[in-house]
């Protein structure tokens, strides 16, 4: 149970107890500092402590960001500040630090914020300010705050939510108190707290046709004690019987997927809200929320393909182009947001060179407020895909479905990285080791072309500019150039993954800092995926692509927990996983060695079957150990970038 300990002077008839109980705190009272100190030794080592000033006001839902978010180790508001279980001991440092008044004798003693978040004057500025915490009003500023900045000068960091009009204050007298209590009851609480579970930039179909009622689902699932991860299961499970009625392949049957889809993607937008809203934040619910989506939507191809052949059509590679095409497209951006997280900009002559004349124009487009949701809408985000999947459902084809797919998908892909290009290019900027490191983990680099890397280092350094990305797209195009070109059940077949494997090494034995190499993982992925359809394709055997469709699935499952993980800050999967997946390179080499060595075109879908088989197994395996481990990392996926 969590413990919050009241400090400085009460007030009677303060709602503040209650407040804190009604959060889950256990409430105890110190009338010095050095009680304080007490009872935070006292407390048992694994529990979240809070110290908060008695003269608190504010809103609950104030006092409940700051002090249950599971997310940060250490928050604060005014006059409130909490510790999780892995910073109490910098908590009680911090605390006899304040207690003892060593903190005065400290050259980088902070300034402590304090005042009143929330409350603003006649002139609608805020009230909130800075005070010295070894001036000798010192001792008058609330205990809590003076900790809080104490922590953040030892270096523990200290997460200060955005309250907007949300209160939070310790008034110095009753006047102010007055005040604070009237701006409380200004504001309704619950408004803040339902606006606030919608995230603020979405797509224009979730903005405007999902979030303005989904927000009261995920209220009337808080208040019945339904949890995020059960709404993201009840998500899936609804995709899955979305994906079942399509399957049937009758008009009945697609009528009902389509209103299953809309339904699965309402939950899927509950899940996050409801997260929000009631702060229940997971390893496990980051888990589920960043691998549902690509589950849900893929069985949904299936479901789509397998209905079209009930009708006599085979769409099952437009099925998995669509997947294909969409998997890359994700890699784009995560590739790029990575490269660019933590860049800085190129100095010039001693000054930094920042803004581009792509960011120029956008920003200026920004300022048509039309403009902005057109272009959120033309990059095909998962609220407009699914609704245009949905509606195609119900009233077209799997065929069309399929099409119209490719189309919109690959107009929203060719838009977003030719933009991409276009900054990098002309941004002048300077990538950091981490985000080398995190281009070169999403490469996926199997043994293979490790040796070669190896090898190639020295000279691949010297490699100038765009070189190492023009090499890795040669490779690539040679592979699935000789998977659609070269005659079937020939050794010629592997010469052009041969070739790969080579390119592969060479392309990341660098170090991946150029302005365009966040391009790279994404050539990997596009030519593992292209060549495993085209060889499925041209077998023009039964059951060939049903099967390379299970064997991208699987892979692309592998590299989206590579990208959540990275994302966590988790790093890379162990290295013994990318090996005994073969790495990109490696896995492209078998499919082409089964392609060319193969007595019949028949074997082709066991043999494919039993590669997807082993890839799923292992990949899933690792993943749901790293992902239930007390490690993992609380990655909440807020959705495709719209």
């Amino acid at each position: 149970m969590s413990t919050a300990i009241l400090t400085g002077t009460p007030v009677p008839g303060s709602p503040l107890e209650g407040d804190l109980r009604s959060l889950g705190f256990e409430v105890r009272t110190a009338p010095d500092a050095a009680a304080a100190l007490g009872l935070l030794a006292s407390a048992p080592a694994a529990d979240r402590v809070a110290l908060v000033d008695q003269r608190f006001v504010g809103h609950l839902h104030a006092l409940r960001l700051a002090l249950t978010d599971p997310r940060f180790p250490a928050a604060a508001v005014t006059g409130a500040l909490t510790a999780q279980p892995e910073v109490r001991a910098a908590l009680s440092v911090a605390l006899a630090t304040v207690t003892d008044g060593t903190a005065a004798d400290r050259k980088d003693a902070p300034a402590v914020r304090t005042g009143g978040a929330g409350l603003v004057t006649e002139a609608d500025q805020p009230v909130t300010h800075t005070a010295s915490a070894t001036g000798p009003a010192a001792s008058e500023l609330p205990l809590a705050d003076r900790v809080s900045a104490a922590l953040e000068t030892d270096g523990t960091a200290v997460q200060h939510p955005e309250l907007g009009s949300l209160v939070a204050a310790v008034p110095a007298g009753q006047a102010d108190r007055e005040q604070a209590l009237a701006a409380v009851a200004a504001v309704d609480d619950e408004a803040v707290r339902l606006r606030s579970a919608v995230k603020a930039r979405d797509g224009f179909f979730t903005t405007f046709c999902i979030s303005p009622y989904s927000r009261y689902l995920a209220r009337w699932c808080a208040r019945r004690g339904l949890t995020p991860n059960q709404v993201t299961t009840a998500s899936l499970l609804t995709a899955l019987v979305a994906a079942g009625c399509a399957a049937t392949g009758t008009r009945g049957g697609y009528v009902a997927a389509g209103l299953l889809l809309l339904f699965s993607f309402v939950l899927d937008c509950t899940d996050g809200q409801l997260a929000r809203y009631s702060l229940q934040y997971s390893t496990m619910g980051a888990w589920l929320d960043a691998t549902f989506d690509r589950a849900k939507e893929y069985a949904y191809y299936a479901g789509l393909a397998l209905g079209a052949a009930r009708g006599g059509e085979d769409v099952w590679a437009l099925a998995l182009a669509a997947m294909v095409l969409q998997s890359v497209r994700h890699f784009v951006d995560f590739s790029f947001n990575e490269a660019n997280a933590d860049s800085t900009a190129a100095t010039v002559n001693g000054k930094a060179v920042v803004g581009t004349p792509t960011t120029a124009l956008s920003s200026r487009l920004d300022s048509v407020g039309w403009t902005v949701w057109v272009r959120r809408m033309i990059v095909l985000p998962i609220g407009e895909r699914w609704a245009m999947i949905a509606v195609l459902t119900a009233v077209t084809t799997p065929r069309i479905v399929f099409w119209a797919l490719l189309v919109g998908c690959g107009f929203a892909a060719c838009y977003t990285t030719a933009g991409r290009v276009l900054r990098s290019v002309t941004r002048r900027a300077v990538r950091t080791d981490r985000a080398a490191q995190a281009l070169a983990d999403l490469a996926d680099t199997g043994p293979l072309a490790e040796l070669v890397a190896r090898a190639a280092r020295r000279p691949a350094r010297a490699l100038p500019g765009v070189l190492p990305l023009l090499i890795a797209v040669a490779g690539g195009a040679a592979a699935v150039a000789m998977a659609a070109f070269g005659p079937l059940g020939s050794p010629v077949l592997v010469l052009g993954a041969l070739i790969y494997v080579v390119t592969s090494g060479i392309a990341v034995a660098h170090r991946m800092g150029g302005p365009l190499d966040w391009l790279v993982p994404p050539v990997f992925r596009a030519t593992e995926y292209s060549a495993v359809l085209i060889f499925a394709a041209r077998a023009d055997v039964p059951g060939a692509l049903p099967a390379a469709f299970g064997l991208v699935a699987a892979v692309a499952y592998h590299h989206y927990d590579t990208v959540y993980r990275i994302r966590g800050g988790a790093g890379a999967p162990p290295h013994g996983l990318v090996r005994a997946l073969g790495g990109h390179e490696g896995r492209t080499l078998l499919v082409a060695a089964f392609a060319a060595f193969s007595t019949a075109a028949a074997d082709l879908p066991p043999e494919l079957t039993v590669i997807a088989v082993l890839v799923a197994v292992i990949a899933l395996a690792e993943s749901i150990r790293f992902w239930v481990s007390a490690g993992a990392p609380a990655v909440h996926d807020e959705g495709e970038t719209a």
